[in-house]
């Protein structure tokens, strides 16, 4: 279908597709502990993840972007899906987790931060980014085969985060 047939307008979102990862390791998650001088959230733990680049489908993004923020290469299995309202251009984050045993390996730092197994119990003490233990508490309950969560993120009118999951 040609780009004038596929309907946009102000009222739908134009959205930047990006990838969002959760190794588990036991109760310990593999975190980036963003870089100082990461422009966005540094020092700040996230997942793991990034950008889709054109010619690649969202698990080969995943599998790309783990092995250049960490080294490691996982069997990953997909969680689910969030659009962020970020105003006329929304942020389509599709989530992965996936096991990761110590014979695999220990994470090399990159250039975005450094990856550290995080026990999920730790979470409330560390410096995190706002939508982390929200996000990260659905993976959590979740196991390999479960279906896929659908939400989305916006700011209400006090400023506040929301993430409203489909029931």
């Amino acid at each position: 279908m040609p780009q004038s047939d596929q309907g946009v307008t102000n009222e739908r979102y134009t959205v930047i597709p990006r990838t969002a990862i959760f190794l588990r390791r036991g109760d310990s998650y593999l975190l980036l502990k963003g870089a100082p001088t990461k422009r966005l959230w540094p020092n700040k733990y996230n997942g793991l993840g990034g950008h889709v680049e054109k010619g690649e489908n969202v698990l080969s993004a995943a599998r790309r972007e783990l092995l250049e923020e960490t080294g490691l290469a996982a069997d990953l299995w997909f969680c689910g899906n969030v659009i962020v309202d970020a105003g006329e251009t929304g942020i389509c984050l599709f989530f992965f987790s996936g096991e990761c045993p110590e014979e695999e390996g220990d994470p090399q730092p990159s250039k975005e931060g450094t990856a550290e197994w995080i026990a999920y119990d730790a979470l409330p003490e560390l410096p995190v980014v706002e939508d982390l233990p929200i996000l990260l508490s659905k993976i959590h309950h979740m196991m390999r085969g479960d279906p896929p969560f659908f939400a989305w993120s916006h700011y209400d009118e006090g400023e506040k985060l929301t993430v409203e999951f489909m029931e």
